[in-house]
C-alpha cells in the first residue's frame, strides 16, 4: 500500500520485492543493503518534499508504503538539528537502515547481562553515516542509538522493517552502563 506516489517508487518498491525473496535474512538485508544504497547514490527516486520537513519536539516517523503481500513497511525518519533515540531495540525485527540526505551517528550496544527490571550494555562500536550509505540490524544484535550530529542540519534517512513496527524497547540509563527497559508505542507522522 502506497502511502503517498513519488518519482521512483515503483523502482523502490521493486527492489525491496526482490530482496525479500532472498532465503534467509542476512541474504535479505545484505541485498537490501546493496540496493538502497544504489537507490540513493542515483537519484532515481526522489522521497516526497514532506519527508524533508523536520518536527519540532521530535523526529518525524512517515510510512511511506507497506507491502501486504510481503509485509515489510518503508518509513522516512526526519531528524532536526541534535535529535536522535535513547538505546531501542526493533521488536525482534530485522531493518535496513539508509542516509538519504545529511548524516546520522549510530551507536550498536551489545546487552551484557539483565535481570527482571535491569539491563547492562556496552557500546561496541560507533559510525557516522552520510547520504548513499545503508547498514542493517539483525537480532540479536539490533540495540543502538541514532543522532543527527548536526547543530543546523536536517537529516533524512529510509528504513525498511520487516513488519510494521508499531512499538519497541527503550532503554533509560539508570548509571554505570545499567539501564531500565520501557516499552514504547511508536506513531507515525502525517505524509503530504
Amino acid at each position: 500500500m502506497l502511502t503517498v506516489e513519488f518519482p521512483g517508487s515503483g523502482k523502490l518498491i521493486n527492489a525491496i520485492d526482490n530482496a525479500v525473496s532472498q532465503p534467509t535474512t542476512p541474504a535479505i538485508t545484505d541485498t537490501l543493503r546493496k540496493a538502497l544504497c544504489q537507490l540513493i547514490r542515483s537519484q532515481e527516486v526522489v522521497l516526497p518534499a514532506c519527508v524533508f520537513e523536520a518536527a519540532k519536539d521530535h523526529y518525524a516517523r512517515r510510512e511511506l508504503y507497506r507491502s501486504e503481500e510481503h509485509g515489510y513497511s518503508v518509513v522516512a525518519m526526519t531528524w532536526g538539528p541534535g535529535q536522535g533515540t535513547k538505546i531501542h531495540d526493533h521488536s525482534g525485527m530485522w531493518c535496513v537502515e539508509g542516509v538519504w540526505n545529511g548524516a546520522l551517528e549510530i551507536v550498536q550496544y551489545e546487552l551484557i547481562e539483565h535481570d527482571a527490571t535491569r539491563y547492562h550494555f556496552r557500546p561496541v562500536g560507533s559510525i557516522e553515516a552520510g547520504p548513499g550509505s545503508a547498514g542493517s540490524l539483525i537480532p540479536p544484535h539490533e540495540y543502538h542509538t541514532i543522532r543527527n550530529p548536526s547543530s543546523d542540519a536536517v537529516t533524512v534517512s529510509l528504513h525498511i522493517y520487516s513488519g510494521r513496527m508499531t512499538q519497541c524497547a527503550v532503554f533509560d540509563e539508570q548509571g554505570d552502563d545499567w539501564y531500565l527497559r520501557n516499552e514504547r508505542q511508536l506513531g507515525l507522522d502525517q505524509v503530504h
